[in-house]
């Protein structure tokens, strides 16, 4: 979905006291070629995405009364990642068809709520998530009782409401928009420049640099923390949370870098060249794309590098297996199964929510 019709002949309007190569665009770009691109990719990450997420919700909601704050975060981040990829493929369709939407109004309107308040949803759990992993660190035997599960349950809800509360103040400018053909745009009717900043500024504030700075820091103290424990195991976990920092980084960076310079380009549209403008929207696509990748990684680094998911996620599989199959093991002289007791005691052993640093 466009914040904006992709043109940038505004530069033309200003063009009289400028070099030529300011107003005069000789980039040729292969509009086909993305198309194709983004479509195999946004495909890739539907399939590969919808499969993880999924599995991580399954999996995390048999545990949702877990005391752990981090398998609590977890299924938010995963409830919140598999609601985008469910909405994917109509955007998917939208980029192979030139922008062109054939859905209708409501569901331009409804797709683009669900997209985006999804979005927000899981960078503010993933930043949450932080949070209470360094809790648990510096708080190991906190309490648990009814005053905790209502301060969870608050959180949740908040953070959920200001997610909803940040999207509507986008999704009352969404509407199906006809011109040669219909589209779905986030285009308001007057004072277009003001509007488009405000929401740019917000979505740069609460999407990135509030979560990314609270991410950040809070995984730089827990490296610390974690570096006191002795043993490679320690070094290897303190790699990992800054793992955690820069897939965040790496997938959101290049978005609001050019979203932020694409308002730069609407407040100014003298700052910057033709050429480079057109780069600018011609890019806008390809890094929205890329900001998607962080729900496929969320699953693989939250979840199945946790050893505790990944044998939670056996024993869930192996309670679909076929009697007969069961019925197959051997059993011990009480009739159950040879590996049942100790299976359970694996399991009664192993924590109950995810690694502290390994989530």
């Amino acid at each position: 979905m466009d914040s904006f019709p992709n043109s940038s002949d505004h530069l033309h309007e200003h063009n009289g006291s400028l070099p030529w190569f300011f107003y005069e665009c000789t980039l040729e770009l292969n509009e086909d070629a993305r198309r194709m691109v983004l479509f195999l990719l946004y495909l890739l990450l539907f399939m590969v995405g919808l499969a993880e997420n999924a599995l991580v919700v399954w999996v995390n909601w048999r545990r949702r009364h877990s005391r752990s704050g981090v398998t609590f975060c977890v299924l938010n981040v995963g409830v919140a990642d598999l609601c985008v990829m469910l909405v994917l493929p109509f955007y998917m369709l939208e980029v192979i068809l030139n922008r062109v939407w054939l859905w209708g109004r409501t569901l331009c309107k409804v797709t683009h709520l669900v997209f985006v308040v999804n979005m927000y949803g899981s960078t503010f759990f993933l930043a949450y998530m932080t949070v209470e992993r360094y809790l648990s660190l510096a708080r190991p035997a906190q309490s648990w009782g009814p005053p905790e599960r209502r301060r969870r349950a608050l959180i949740c809800g908040s953070l959920w409401a200001l997610a909803l509360f940040l999207t509507l103040i986008e999704n009352v400018h969404v509407d199906l928009l006809e011109w040669d053909e219909p589209g779905c745009y986030m285009l308001p009717s007057h004072s277009f420049a003001e509007w488009y900043t405000a929401v740019t500024l917000i979505c740069l504030v609460f999407e990135f640099l509030i979560p990314g700075a609270i991410i950040v820091t809070f995984n730089i103290l827990i490296a610390r923390a974690v570096k006191a424990v002795p043993g490679v195991e320690g070094r290897r976990d303190c790699w990992i949370v800054h793992v955690y920092s820069l897939v965040f980084v790496l997938c959101w960076l290049p978005y609001h870098l050019v979203m932020f310079l694409l308002m730069l380009d609407d407040l100014s549209p003298t700052s910057f060249s033709c050429n480079l403008v057109e780069l600018l929207y011609f890019s806008y696509c390809i890094v929205e794309c890329i900001s998607l990748f962080h729900c496929v990684a969320n699953p693989i680094l939250y979840n199945f590098l946790s050893k505790s998911f990944r044998t939670d996620l056996i024993n869930t599989v192996v309670r679909y297996i076929p009697r007969e199959a069961a019925q197959a093991e051997p059993h011990d002289a009480n009739g159950k199964p040879a590996g049942a007791r100790r299976k359970d005691r694996e399991a009664s052993d192993s924590t109950t929510s995810h690694s502290v640093v390994i989530s």
